[in-house]
């Protein structure tokens, strides 16, 4: 059995899971391990490189222990934007920035508004956001720049785990894409994105397909995980286009939504290509297959705060009883519009100025209506991403949604009401560990294409728009947006203030 088993690895920003799947896509054993993101400094999200390379081989002990048979080969996914600076021994200079980290929003901006800024997105994939590692090594290099200069390789952090378990320093072309430093047109560094960021490309590991078989492991990593020392490696790809992948969305017009801590929507597309106005990202899959998405920072995060701010009298787990809440109140919240930007933002406007913001309020509205409208605004913003994903010029046919949002009938019925189209729900696999592990089954021969995705995922519920409440999500979406617009003066002029002022207070709990 084992010959037919392929372990999916996903390095996530909070845990590492290893899933052991078959040919057939069922799951024969997992293990999770997580770790802390670090907040030492406001707008700082970092980890420790060493701890997560730890939860790897942990969950690969554990996993291969409980299988009872030699496995075909790994296939990695990884939480996409990291930036770890290495000496030239590979050690560890620099935590792991993660996506989160809003450090280099200063850098971020200033770039973006260069006249050259929509190129390098359009020529890159990469939204210019402090997000990207572009912006962060800009950052580096002016706020650290004694560091800046002894660091021997920029990595990401697979490209770590990779280095340590297999030797190799490499990345795949799909968490390339999302450095801000690749060329997807060519896929080779791009030498004004080097210059900018003011490193060489002896300084970046090579860049490979994410089909990618790498011999084997270390003698120490064999011995630390208890696989063979021949057990093939795939480099394998970012989260979010293995995401679509897991759900089996991976034909040209069926996007994938995801709704967890944040959110995104992405679809597959067969070459690569940004819209006109730089609303989405573009990120590699396999040498013929990108996604074209975006990525919002507020998705389940806005629940988690109605509860703690409008309803701490419900305790540490409220979810329900806010939601039973939020379906008191009216579709279009009577009115009431928010802008969800609790942890700043990403698609579609790529800018991390925006404050969350509650526009309509009257002496009529309560509790619920406050609750509702949080939970519309996330819908809201999706349909956003999903106009910007259209815009890029691609068809929408299908929509396939997964994440913890997904256990809730209010929330299933707000998105498909919001998104104007039926959402299908996939059965129970694990997202990007699934994908991971059928890209690796591709590259390792096991099966024909990674198309098969679109068959070995079942669907459990589809769930239809109701026109009434569609055709109020519509009417209130050009308000949604404009709003943006109108606030970007008052977002800006807060940043200004803030030195002057006391400071906000701290998130109850990290960005995941």
């Amino acid at each position: 059995m084992g010959d037919s088993v392929v372990l999916g690895v996903d390095i996530g920003t909070t845990s590492t899971k290893v899933v052991a799947y078959d040919t057939d896509g069922d799951q024969l054993a997992s293990h999770s391990v997580g770790y802390p993101l670090d907040e030492p400094h406001p707008g700082y999200a970092e980890q420790d490189p060493q701890l997560i390379f730890d939860a790897v081989v942990e969950c690969l002990r554990t996993v291969a222990g409980e299988l009872p048979g030699r496995v075909a080969g790994l296939s990695f996914s990884t939480a996409m934007h990291s930036l770890i600076g290495l000496d030239p021994d590979g050690n560890p200079l620099t935590p792991s920035v993660t996506w989160a980290d809003s450090r280099s929003s200063a850098q971020a901006e200033r770039l973006r508004a260069a006249p050259w800024g929509l190129a390098l997105h359009r020529r890159t994939g990469t939204p210019v956001h402090p997000m990207a590692p572009l912006p962060k090594l800009v950052w580096f290099a002016e706020q650290e720049p004694k560091l800046f200069e002894r660091v021997a390789h920029w990595v990401g952090i697979k490209d770590f785990v990779l280095l340590r378990l297999a030797d190799a320093l490499v990345t795949d072309h799909s968490v390339a894409s999302a450095t801000g430093l690749m060329d997807i047109h060519q896929l080779v560094w791009d030498a004004r994105a080097l210059g900018i960021a003011g490193i060489t490309e002896e300084q970046l590991p090579q860049l490979v397909p994410t089909t990618t078989v790498l011999p084997g492991l270390t003698a120490e990593a064999a011995a630390a995980t208890g696989l063979p020392a021949d057990t093939r490696v795939v480099v394998g790809a970012g989260d979010g286009p293995l995401a679509n992948l897991g759900l089996g969305a991976v034909k040209p017009g069926v996007v994938a939504c995801s709704i967890g801590t944040s959110g995104a929507m992405r679809v597959a597309v067969e070459r690569p290509a940004v819209d006109p106005l730089g609303g989405v990202f573009c990120y590699a899959l396999t040498e013929d297959r990108w996604v074209v998405g975006g990525a919002i920072n507020n998705g389940g995060i806005v629940l988690q705060w109605a509860g703690d701010a409008l309803a701490p009298e419900l305790g540490e787990h409220p979810e329900e009883q806010l939601l039973a809440l939020a379906e008191r109140a009216p579709v279009g919240s009577g009115g009431l519009i928010m802008l969800p930007y609790l942890l700043s933002e990403r698609a579609p406007h790529w800018s991390a100025l925006p404050r969350g913001a509650y526009v309509g309020l009257t002496h009529g509205h309560r509790r619920e209506h406050l609750v509702r409208a949080a939970l519309e605004g996330v819908c809201q913003q999706l349909a956003l991403v999903l106009a910007s994903v259209r815009a890029a010029g691609n068809e929408v046919r299908e929509i396939r949604a997964s994440g913890g949002f997904a256990r809730s009938p209010l929330w299933r019925q707000m998105l498909a009401d919001a998104l104007g189209m039926p959402v299908r729900f996939p059965a129970g696999h694990e997202g990007s560990s699934f994908g991971a592990a059928l890209l690796g089954m591709q590259a390792l021969g096991m099966i024909p294409s990674i198309d098969v995705a679109a068959d070995l995922v079942e669907i459990d519920e589809t769930v239809r728009p109701e026109p009434a409440a569609a055709a109020t999500y519509a009417a209130l979406l050009p308000l949604f947006s404009e709003l943006y617009d109108a606030l970007v003066p008052t977002f800006a002029s807060l940043r200004r203030l803030a030195p002057s002022l006391p400071p906000e207070p701290a998130p109850t709990a990290p960005p995941m």
